[in-house]
């Protein structure tokens, strides 16, 4: 006669983990000294630019940053993605000044003036040379950042010239033209000393953008549409 022997059943697998459609993922938020460290780099890289060029060396963009050779290579492993970077990150600040500008000056001839100032400031002139050949310059990142950046600008001269405080025969092109070059280091200035130059001469050009226009100005208003083809 056979025992009966009650077997207890094999326990059910748990079951696996769903994660609900559209859920967003966890993603791992970079360590606060890593955060310190990439925007270090990233500003000490600006300054060593505009010093020497977008060939600078990597040993200085370090020391300036007060960190190790391998902590710049973790961050940026060529100087292409450096440069990439601080483009970036340049256009990423002067867009925010941008925009604080619009939102706290009484008028957006005041705004436009302390975008101009704070835009020489962030050394945007100095980008110019480090656009040259081997810069993707239709990067989406960069596409996004420049079209943020000129909306924010475009709003302030368009919204000045509506009110009447901006001369109308001029575009966002001439503004940031003019921006571009009087905050690049001129050739053969040192350049603390060609510093102490640039913000008088960025208001002697805002009082010119100032309505009523008080002279004839040759050639067509800049648009930004018009230097991009003249640039491609």
């Amino acid at each position: 006669m056979k025992s009966s022997v009650s077997t207890a059943p094999a326990a059910a697998p748990a079951p696996a983990q769903t994660v609900e459609p559209g859920a967003p993922s966890r993603v791992p938020r970079p360590r606060a000294d890593a955060v310190r460290n990439r925007e270090r780099i990233l500003t000490a890289a600006r300054e060593v630019f505009v010093e020497f060029g977008p060939g600078a060396p990597f040993d200085e963009v370090a020391r300036r940053a007060g960190i190790g050779n391998a902590t710049l290579y973790r961050h940026f492993p060529d100087r292409g993605a450096l440069v990439h970077h601080v483009v970036l990150f340049v256009m990423g600040r002067v867009t925010a000044t941008a925009e604080a500008a619009l939102a706290e000056e009484p008028d957006a001839f005041a705004a436009l003036c302390r975008f101009t100032h704070t835009a020489a400031d962030e050394r945007i002139g100095a980008l110019c040379p480090m656009l040259g050949d081997g810069f993707d310059r239709d990067h989406p990142e960069l596409l996004d950042a420049r079209e943020a950046l000129e909306g924010a600008v475009e709003t302030m001269v368009t919204s000045g010239q509506d009110a009447g405080l901006i001369r109308s025969d001029i575009g966002v092109g001439d503004l940031m033209v003019a921006l571009s070059q009087l905050s690049r280091p001129l050739p053969g200035f040192g350049c603390l000393e060609a510093d102490r130059f640039v913000h008088r001469h960025l208001q002697l050009f805002l009082d010119g953008l100032r309505a009523p226009a008080r002279s004839v100005l040759p050639g067509s208003a800049a648009t930004l549409d018009g230097l991009r083809h003249k640039t491609t």
